[in-house]
């Protein structure tokens, strides 16, 4: 993993002059000796996926089809996201007992992510099987977001926002001498915050875009392969002061489990399906892929956070034009309705499978944007805020044009209306 001249240069320094040991990471090598996570990720979701599918129609856990949301022909069954559950943790599990030489100094998947994982899949499970309340649902995401919180994983992705304003996290922002709050107080607090939103937000989004056959496992699949580019980016390019305290592993390991689960999963998903991941699939596949952007923020970096969030881009335009539509429409948000962009792109190709493979290559784009920025923002001089102006000008554009559709939609019902009150 490290080349001998970097060893060589390590051991050369003495105690007075290297009071933490520096480690330059090789991100092929890196990509080699986590490779055993992504194979029993695969592996063993591919095989639990029929054993589950049959538990489904012995338990009566099925999908049944009504016509106009739900158009597949006959009844499903909906607990795929326990076969990606079981593979996730055998990913996991691997990640702990398979990964050596340097690469086992890093630190383990932190158990508060695993905590979480299991927390968002046991709510998405009880809410496939007994139809929860979204208040429990929502309290089952915050237990995620609380453990989470716990390994202060939220803390890096607001310290570069706030640094500016308010120093860096060791600096004290009250002090009366024998009382005193630091920094890092406040930072931990108002990240925390941010986690517990971004966590309901990202798991409910990929939840929302889960609408046709294999078009969130395929997506949340290119969207691995970004997240998994970015770590590499950031294992080949930051120095290592401390293993045993750096993400480097950790962010690799979960990219590697959530891609390796979902092309496992993808062959029983895709049209036409014979399982559906339920929610217990799309809230864990929202939870995975909010914490891996979450991870880029180890640094300090929240433009790497930016970059991160234009990878989860689908879901996120998704969630804001069903949002915006039913604001505008007057309807709750939480009316669920056949207008989502997959169902749009559906009526427009015609097949599932047409709408499937067009939204594949729109999250293919957003893929590449993201890890472009990443790699701007990594590998040259360029300066943060030319990143920030390039996701805010994505994001504002995605917004504007919500705006615009809903609008366009609302007008055109109301002019229906009144035509057919005068007929």
């Amino acid at each position: 993993m490290l080349s001998q001249d970097t060893l060589s240069r390590i051991e050369m320094l003495s105690p007075a002059t290297a009071p933490v040991r520096e480690v330059f990471v090789d991100a092929v090598d890196t990509l080699n000796v986590y490779s055993p996570v992504f194979i029993a990720g695969f592996l063993i979701t591919l095989a639990a996926t029929p054993v589950v599918r049959r538990l489904a129609f012995m338990i009566g856990v099925i999908d049944a089809p009504d016509q106009l949301r739900k158009q597949h022909r006959t009844p499903i069954a909906y607990l795929g996201g326990l076969a990606v559950f079981i593979g996730f943790m055998a990913a996991m599990f691997v990640s702990y007992i398979a990964i050596d030489g340097e690469a086992a100094d890093f630190a383990p998947v932190p158990i508060s992510i695993i905590v979480g994982a299991a927390a968002i899949a046991l709510t998405g499970l009880a809410d496939d099987i007994w139809k929860w309340d979204a208040r429990l649902k929502i309290a089952g995401q915050l237990v995620a977001a609380a453990a989470l919180a716990s390994s202060e994983i939220g803390v890096g992705a607001v310290t570069g926002v706030m640094q500016p304003l308010f120093g860096p996290p060791d600096q004290a922002l009250i002090d009366f001498g024998s009382f005193a709050i630091s920094n890092h107080t406040l930072y931990y607090w108002i990240g925390t915050g941010f986690l517990g939103f971004i966590i309901i937000a990202g798991c409910n989004a990929a939840n929302l875009l889960d609408g046709l056959d294999g078009l969130l496992c395929g997506s949340a699949a290119i969207m691995a392969s970004g997240f998994l580019a970015i770590s590499l980016l950031l294992a080949a390019t930051l120095t290592v002061e401390d293993p045993t305290t750096s993400f480097v592993g950790v962010r690799v390991a979960l990219s590697l489990a959530l891609l390796g689960t979902m092309l496992g999963f993808l062959p029983w998903n895709f049209n036409p399906a014979v399982i559906f991941l339920g929610d217990c699939g799309s809230l864990l596949i929202g939870y995975l892929c909010v914490t891996t952007v979450l991870l880029f923020g180890e640094q300090g970096s929240p433009s790497l956070i930016v970059a991160g969030f234009i990878i989860f881009g689908l879901p996120i335009i998704d969630t804001t034009l069903a949002i915006i539509r039913r604001k505008i429409a007057g309807v709750s948000v939480h009316t669920a309705d056949a207008n989502h962009i997959h169902h749009q792109i559906k009526r427009s190709l015609g097949t599932v499978k047409r709408a499937v493979i067009a939204l594949y290559g729109l999250t293919i784009a957003f893929t590449i944007i993201g890890v472009g920025l990443a790699a701007i923002r990594l590998l040259t001089d360029t300066r943060v805020l030319v990143v920030y102006a390039i996701g805010i000008t994505f994001f504002g554009i995605v917004i504007s044009v919500a705006v615009k559709i809903a609008v366009l939609q609302r007008e055109e019902n109301q002019t229906k209306q009144s035509t057919d009150r005068t007929a």
